[in-house]
């Protein structure tokens, strides 16, 4: 078995301790998760365990032939190199091969009778069969295509920061290292593709350690978890979800541990307050004891992540948000939208998901102003205050210190309760303890970077949220706490994300960009969604009345001409269930007009009110249904 093992390994940033002293070893079909908060030092162990940088003390040992894959955050790719040079740039001889192969191939499909183009693209070909890797370059293509990576001749320059991701990513798995270590992996990438590397990976022949945020990924693939927390390495056995039953077992033991601690440390205190004395080496034993337990009392020996407390107000909103009629939005040969209408009301929970380069974030950028419409009308609520966060951390000095950063918003804020609270708290809520409030920005890790810039926004008390990929580098506990404050929030809340949980969490309403202005609406979890989808993709073509499917041949079947016992039953209750679901709609609609200046309700009713309705609509889909079945 190739086994990759490190012991006491310590590293520390400025005056925060990294981790100290930890120790770790990963065998050969492992599949690690690595969590932690922002700035706990992740990313810092893991170039430790890529051979980067070096820790101050500990020592790693592997095999002489052992070979690890590591994907960044931001890959490091050569900018003038076309996709498959960079792709294929491992030290592998077959990539030599395959990468004049591709070559070849596209001077000859330019340039086909040009006998020099022709020869050498046949004299490649000989090369592949000789070595057999006719294969390997199809599982090649077949990365590159499932993570969204068609033209292979484009120049790395030439990309956005989510396509040199997807590069990057390809790169390490066609490599196929002994260890492959991924850092956020799924950033940038859309449902399809983040299912498809999960299946990869659960096949994968090697060790696989991951840092990511997406927790169904985690569930997914992991079968162990390590957790960097205080300088230390927890270890795990099972998935996320086991994970989090362990941890909290944990903390509770040590917990438990901690009073004994302190109940025998008082009463050993009122034994020595009472006048010991070292007559004998019992006593002075006892004394020493008490000694050695008051120094460890004196550090702190039960360590637990503090939650990040998001507790900001907001502004009063109206009902009308906004409102597009007949939106049209080109960019040169894509469609983003297509005679779009759309209305978004106060407390609309709304997630946009699909296909990577379909439009998404331009949808953001019109209703947040800063994209016009080629045509059409977007109306904007008169109360509508906007907090937009976007993918790209948006004007940050690198030079400016932390406390500084948000001061320019305010040095107070109100709260949800209505209560002043001082910038320096608002950062102590946000984990930046006191000594980090002088920090340069530019020595905050992303994550906390990222952290940051999201307490600016909600500093500025809006009641519209933009959120554009917000799970990306947001450690695992801000975006619960952040979930959590959605779940409170007065206004109206639109989600750009590709996170299922996230979406799960904070979303009971779809936008699915299908590519060149095709967008489905759908009301629910976006884990239904993706379940009907993979249902009816495996369902044949259907027809207005599906025969019962049975071991007959096909012209042998009956077709349905009546209702069943129980759906004559269904039939004989559906006029009164329809007609109590519009009694209700319009009780609602009545409370939603007698409560208008008292938001929070308003919100509230609003829910129910799309809860209804969706109801509604599918009860009355089913009476279309069976009514084309009843006896007249």
């Amino acid at each position: 078995m190739r086994t990759f093992q490190a012991e006491g390994l310590t590293s520390t940033y400025g005056e925060k301790t990294l981790f100290k002293d930890i120790s770790l070893m990963i065998n050969e079909n492992d599949r690690i998760g690595l969590i932690g908060t922002n700035g706990s030092g992740k990313t810092s162990l893991l170039n430790v365990l890529a051979g980067l940088t070096s820790a101050e003390a500990g020592e790693i040992t592997k095999p002489n032939d052992y070979t690890i894959g590591y994907l960044k955050q931001q890959p490091d790719l050569p900018e003038d190199k076309r996709i498959v040079d960079a792709v294929l740039a491992g030290d592998q001889p077959m990539f030599a091969t395959i990468r004049a192969y591709e070559g070849a191939l596209a001077a000859y499909s330019a340039h086909p009778d040009d006998p020099a183009a022709a020869d050498r693209f046949t004299k490649l070909q000989g090369q592949m069969d000789a070595q057999d890797l006719w294969e390997a370059d199809s599982q090649i293509k077949t990365i590159l295509t499932k993570l969204m990576i068609d033209d292979w001749n484009q120049r790395i320059g030439q990309l956005s920061g989510g396509q040199k991701k997807r590069v990057g990513l390809a790169q390490i798995l066609i490599q196929h290292p002994d260890l492959l270590m991924l850092d956020e992996p799924t950033n940038h990438l859309d449902f399809s593709s983040i299912v498809w590397l999960q299946d990869y990976l659960a096949s994968y022949r090697g060790a696989v350690l991951v840092v990511t945020h997406d927790r169904y990924f985690l569930d997914n693939v992991t079968n162990h978890i390590w957790e960097l927390s205080f300088g230390r390495l927890f270890h795990y056995d099972g998935n996320y979800q086991d994970f989090v039953q362990q941890k909290a077992a944990r903390v509770e033991l040590e917990g438990e541990l901690e009073q004994k601690r302190q109940a025998l440390y008082k009463h050993e205190l009122d034994w020595m307050r009472h006048g010991a004395k070292a007559r004998s080496t019992k006593q002075k034993g006892r004394i020493n004891r008490f000694n050695e337990l008051k120094d460890s009392l004196g550090k702190r020996q039960v360590d637990v992540d503090q939650d990040v407390t998001i507790s900001l107000g907001s502004t009063r909103l109206g009902k009308d948000v906004f409102e597009l009629k007949d939106a049209n939005l080109r960019f040169g040969d894509r469609t983003i939208l297509n005679d779009f209408d759309w209305l978004i009301q106060a407390g609309d929970r709304i997630g946009i998901s699909g296909q990577n380069g379909a439009g998404k974030s331009s949808l953001l950028n019109v209703l947040a102003g800063r994209q016009p419409l080629d045509s059409g009308i977007i109306k904007v609520g008169e109360t509508v205050k906007i907090g937009y966060y976007t993918q790209q951390t948006e004007g940050i000095d690198q030079d400016k210190r932390v406390i500084n950063y948000l001061s320019e918003v305010a040095e107070t804020v109100t709260d949800q309760n209505g209560e002043k609270v001082s910038v320096a708290n608002l950062l102590e809520q946000f984990l930046f303890p006191r000594f980090m409030h002088g920090t340069l920005i530019r020595k905050l890790s992303g994550g906390e970077q990222r952290r940051l810039y999201l307490l600016k926004i909600l500093m500025q008390a809006p009641n519209v949220l933009l959120l554009d990929e917000p799970t990306n580098d947001l450690d695992i506990a801000t975006l619960t706490v952040l979930e959590n404050y959605l779940d409170q929030f007065a206004g109206t809340v639109i989600t750009v994300s590709h996170d299922r949980y996230f979406l799960d969490r904070v979303a009971d309403q779809l936008l699915i960009f299908k590519g060149q202005g095709q967008i489905d609406r759908y009301t629910g979890r976006f884990t239904d969604y993706l379940a009907a989808e993979e249902a009816s993709a495996s369902q044949p073509a259907p027809v207005k009345k599906a025969a019962k499917p049975a071991p007959k041949p096909a012209a042998e079947k009956k077709e349905k001409t009546k209702l069943t016992y129980a759906e004559q039953l269904e039939w004989d209750k559906i006029d009164d269930e329809l007609e109590a679901l519009d009694q209700q709609r319009q009780q609602i609609e009545n409370e939603m007009n007698e409560s208008a200046a008292n938001y929070e309700k308003l919100a509230k009713l609003q829910k129910q009110l799309n809860e209804v309705s969706a109801k509604y609509d599918e009860k009355t889909a089913r009476w279309e249904y069976l009514s084309n079945y009843v006896d007249d």
